[in-house]
């Protein structure tokens, strides 16, 4: 899926250019080059801020045939073009339009914000996004709650908002053009519709169908708890081993943030579990949770599952709170498993010997405050006969989960039987 994906966002945007080049019959001139630049530049910022939001409306079929992390990651790499291609836009404009009026660009960049149409509503969303891609920097996010950064990306919403009339209003490609127009417009609503359905509405009839709330919490290890919910007929919801759900629980400290969260054992059909480590606020409070607790959940999702298994024999590797996903599909991935678990407090350690036993399956567990290395290819070629055999899947930390990921490829193991989901969102 994700190169069909992939090709039907390019022919989008091929699409997009031919807008301009229909109603270009020719560039003459520097302020002719600099102002198609900026039609250019404009039309594929447009498109590309409505894939953005495409690509994080949390579409179902997307999630589980692409992945999450896939997904975030093309935002991600997608909104750092967007923002480019806007600030080209904004410059080349304003720049074509003083050479042909015979202006500074500064006084022509007054004229634009003040006369023209929406341009000022424009300028801001262009600042809006901007500020957008300045807090989600690398540098910056280390910096920033998980839920500071979450609540600050609903600025995208704004700017795309306030650009859409300018696009329409000033557009050549638009103006007199009522297809383009019409097409501009199922764009944009389309998007909108299908946020509106999967991130606001979904949650609350998933919840209101389900009835779902807080039924224990189970201390696992200092600062890690297991939440189990309960609810009505779940079975219905179809969560797979590996996936995750968003989930919302309504107290005070809680209520307004949504955190991506994996099953740590398998759904039935009367409760799921979580297994949760203090890492952040909204973390740190599941600790205090209560039973009777109203949850809204958003789910599930993820590609992590036993679909991607191409081989009878896997390979499961985890660092620490990676754990959870890989916990369920210990119990449940048929055939020949092995498990590597590497952390400093290992959580739910006699659930994974008790599977481990039950069913005939491989378990090494490294603990400590300097944990063995495993992931190396000699060990990991020492540890699992036949390794190159065999399926692998890899959760955990950012630098664990390179690390693993490297060692695997050098060992043997195609890297399209890697699998792999970062929760790094």
């Amino acid at each position: 899926m994700r190169n069909t994906l992939l090709a039907v966002i390019g022919l989008g945007a091929a699409a997009v250019l031919a807008l301009w080049w229909h109603d270009t019959a020719a560039v003459a001139g520097p302020s002719g080059w600099l102002t198609n630049a900026g039609r250019i530049t404009g039309l594929l910022a447009g498109y590309g801020l409505a894939v953005l939001l495409a690509l994080m409306a949390r579409v179902p079929a997307l999630e589980r045939g692409v992945g999450t992390d896939t997904l975030t990651r093309w935002h991600a790499m997608g909104g750092r073009y967007v923002i480019g291609l806007a600030v080209t836009h904004t410059l080349a404009t304003i720049w074509g339009y003083a050479l042909a009026d015979g202006k500074g660009v500064v006084g022509e960049s007054v004229t634009m914000a003040l006369t023209f149409p929406d341009v000022l509503k424009a300028t801001v969303a262009v600042l809006l996004l901007t500020g957008t891609g300045i807090v989600s920097a690398r540098a910056a996010r280390r910096r920033l709650r998980y839920e500071t950064w979450y609540l600050l990306h609903f600025y995208t919403y704004l700017a795309a908002w306030l650009a859409f009339g300018h696009q329409l209003s000033t557009g050549a490609e638009f103006t007199g053009d009522r297809a383009a127009q019409v097409a501009w417009y199922a764009l944009y609503l389309g998007v909108a519709a299908l946020l509106l359905w999967y991130r606001f509405l979904a949650p609350v009839v998933l919840s209101w169908r389900h009835r779902l709330r807080v039924a224990e919490v189970v201390r696992e290890a200092p600062g890690v708890v297991s939440v189990r919910i309960t609810g009505r007929d779940l079975g219905r919801l179809r969560a797979e081993p590996g996936q995750f759900f968003r989930w919302r629980f309504l107290t005070r400290r809680t209520w307004w943030s949504a955190n991506p969260y994996s099953l740590s054992a398998p759904a039935s059909d009367g409760s799921l579990r979580i297994t949760v480590k203090a890492l952040g606020d909204h973390s740190a409070a599941l600790t205090r949770l209560r039973p009777g607790t109203p949850v809204f959940a958003e789910g599930p999702y993820g590609a992590l599952t036993a679909r991607r298994r191409r081989r009878d024999r896997t390979l499961l590797i985890a660092g620490g709170v990676g754990i959870t996903p890989l916990r369920a599909l210990f119990e449940t991935l048929p055939g020949e498993v092995t498990l590597l678990y590497r952390a400093r407090e290992p959580v739910l350690r006699a659930e994974l010997e008790a599977i481990a036993a039950a069913r005939g399956a491989r378990l090494f567990v490294s603990a400590g405050p300097r944990p063995a290395d495993l992931f190396d290819p000699a060990t990991l070629s020492r540890l699992v006969p036949g390794l190159p055999e065999h399926d692998a899947y890899v959760c955990g930390p950012p630098s664990m989960a390179d690390a693993a990921i490297d060692a695997l490829k050098a060992a043997g193991v195609p890297a399209g039987r890697i699998h792999h989901e970062s929760f790094e969102f």
